[in-house]
């Protein structure tokens, strides 16, 4: 080929490359969704998580799709996002799957199961122990499915008026506490009220509350609880960890073009992390101002954790013969959690531990 014929040549492929991708981008669909909250937006990282999973999946698609948030109230209130998205009424969500233990109690398993697993050993159990794909089981009853999208981490144990010595204390005690946990806090003589967080702290105040749980120090510091029920106790067995999911109308996620879909599952797993690691930066100062503002920290005692891990593994025994689903996920994560603390001690922990007792020293 001649010089000046194969430089034509070669311009003629260099132009076709450079509209290559453009065409290519241009080609995939605007959509725009609506996504509504279970939070708040006075919580900042969990529906700062959501404004987090929002921006990603516009810059992983080119801000092709666009997704539109709505807090708590906004659309519909918090503790019923999941009828709205399996209705169709929006096309996603982000919420506790525990909320809706009352539908199906295998839905607690998306959020945590009391003496469960911590927050990695749950990211590890759903991505490579089946976990999100049993859980989808359970969703799918509700025209919808689901992706883990953000954590906590381990939750506190809450705020009490008074100390607790022993078990015996727990009696006829008013505790602030939903869900699954109540249940099984009601088997050692806790009285589980159910109240939403704008009463907690008037109720608190006045003594129609003895106790109350929220999430961990960077949230309760902002609601005040330790200016009137100074005891800190820890941990929140029933959230070894505190996860929540997308859940998505099963029929718009199947429309959905798979690069989309890709999208979706990655700026979950991104909120995920981005949650977590917030968590985890803001809890310990916000700990230790809790701390010299007069709260008092305290570990629940043995009894009370011994006989709350009896009472859970009696309810989950129970639930096992009457539920499919919560069995098939219960032997699932037990399975797991069997071979995961036999390792977690060793390096982890053996690290950790170290490392505690020598800053202590220091």
């Amino acid at each position: 080929m001649k010089r000046r014929e194969f430089l034509k040549a070669a311009g003629v492929g260099v132009a076709a490359s450079a509209v290559a991708a453009p065409a290519i981008a241009q080609s995939m669909p605007e959509v725009k969704w609506r996504y509504t909250a279970s939070w708040p937006k006075s919580l900042d990282t969990l529906y700062g998580g959501c404004e987090f999973f929002v921006k990603r999946v516009a810059e992983l698609t080119d801000n092709k799709f666009q997704i539109t948030l709505f807090a708590a109230g906004e659309i519909v209130p918090g503790l019923q996002v999941l009828d709205a998205v399996q209705a169709g009424n929006v096309e996603m969500g982000s919420t506790a799957m525990y909320y809706y233990w009352g539908k199906d109690a295998a839905m607690t398993f998306g959020t945590a199961l009391p003496f469960g697993v911590n927050a990695r050993q749950m990211a590890a159990w759903l991505r490579f122990g089946n976990g999100e794909a049993l859980l989808n089981e359970v969703l799918a009853k509700y025209n919808s499915i689901g992706f883990a999208h953000l954590n906590t981490g381990a939750q506190m144990g809450g705020w009490f008026r008074k100390e607790l010595k022993n078990l015996g204390d727990m009696s006829g005690l008013k505790m602030r506490i939903g869900g699954f946990a109540g249940t099984i806090m009601s088997k050692v003589g806790v009285v589980p009220q159910q109240l939403a967080g704008g009463d907690i702290y008037p109720a608190l105040e006045k003594g129609t509350l003895d106790a109350c749980e929220w999430v961990g120090p960077h949230d309760d510091e902002k609601l005040g609880y330790y200016k009137v029920a100074k005891y800190y106790y820890y941990p929140g067995w029933w959230e070894g960890c505190g996860q929540a999911h997308n859940i998505i109308n099963l029929a718009k996620w199947n429309e959905l073009p798979k690069p989309y879909q890709a999208a979706i599952q990655t700026a979950s797993w991104d909120s995920w992390s981005w949650a977590i690691s917030r968590y985890d930066y803001y809890n310990a100062a916000a700990l230790k101002r809790l701390i010299s503002g007069g709260a008092i920290l305290r570990p629940f005692p043995a009894d009370v954790m011994e006989a709350s891990y009896k009472a859970a593994t009696d309810i989950y025994a129970g639930l096992s013969q009457t539920n499919p689903l919560f069995k098939k996920l219960y032997d699932s994560l037990r399975s797991y959690r069997g071979d995961a603390y036999l390792w977690w001690p060793v390096a982890e922990g053996g690290f950790d531990n170290f490392m505690i007792q020598r800053l202590r020293r220091a």
